[in-house]
């Protein structure tokens, strides 16, 4: 059974930094894709990035440049680094997992088939 489990969140104000951190249970890891969501209060969960197995990166519009996916596989870590934050980035944050070979985009929710708990960010001005 994988479980996921978010840390980091927290009160920053506009232009600060936060670094999230993502920690993964189960046997597998090294090979599965993982990815930050983000679901701000009244709107729709969004893809905020993702890390395949083989450590390639992509980023929403909204966040390239700001923010940062790695990941440590001996630790079975993933983490997001988030700089400059903006007013807009103000949500719950939530890591996923995936361990289909095949599945749908890597930048829907519909890609992953572990969900972790989430956790608040909230910037202020």
């Amino acid at each position: 059974q994988v479980q996921l489990a978010e840390s980091g969140g927290g009160l920053v104000q506009a232009g600060g930094s936060l670094r999230l951190s993502c920690a993964a249970s189960g046997r597998a890891f090294t090979n599965t894709h993982m990815g930050w969501f983000r679901q701000a209060p009244g709107k729709e969960r969004e893809w905020v990035s993702y890390i395949r197995g083989s450590g390639s990166t992509n980023y929403s519009n909204s966040v390239r440049g700001r923010f940062t996916i790695s990941r440590d596989n001996a630790k079975k870590m993933v983490y997001l680094q988030m700089d400059s934050l903006k007013l807009e980035d103000t949500a719950v944050y939530y890591c996923a997992q995936s361990t289909m070979a095949f599945g749908p985009s890597l930048a829907s929710s519909s890609g992953y088939n572990y969900w972790g708990q989430g956790t608040q960010v909230t910037v202020s001005s």
